[in-house]
């Protein structure tokens, strides 16, 4: 009985990476870039500075992770419907959290990481001074 079962039971554990794969085709323009320049020019502007949520190093523009694919797209097709970069930032933002932007706002949840850098540097420099205030 054991014997029978092995062989389903292995084939059934190599089928399920196969089966988790993407089986859905690319969003139309994940690859191809819209027709007028100026507004492809603001749309890669725009997707050089949002991070893919797959890769995490790298942005949605240089990415081939599936959802960096969906991400483009939305991109241009709102780029090509008339909206700004901004509000598109904003309604990613929105769905995705502040994580998905490389250049976040200064807000209640993000000020620590602006601030505390420079009073890093503060402390560091009134160390500096003391220490060489006593020796000079």
């Amino acid at each position: 009985m054991r014997s029978r079962l092995l062989p389903i039971v292995l084939a059934l554990v190599a089928a399920g990476p196969l089966a988790a794969q993407q089986s859905l085709p690319p969003a139309p323009f994940a690859n191809r870039q819209l027709d007028d320049a100026a507004q492809e020019a603001q749309a890669q502007d725009l997707m050089e500075t949002l991070r893919c949520l797959t890769c995490q190093s790298q942005s949605i523009a240089d990415s081939d992770a599936p959802m960096a694919g969906d991400m483009r797209h939305q991109v241009r097709i709102r780029i090509a419907a008339g909206e700004t970069p901004e509000e598109i930032r904003s309604w990613l933002v929105e769905r995705y959290g502040d994580y998905v932007s490389y250049r976040p706002e200064v807000g209640a949840t993000t000020w620590p990481l602006f601030a505390v850098p420079v009073l890093i540097l503060i402390a560091a420099l009134a160390i500096f001074r003391r220490r060489f205030a006593r020796q000079g």
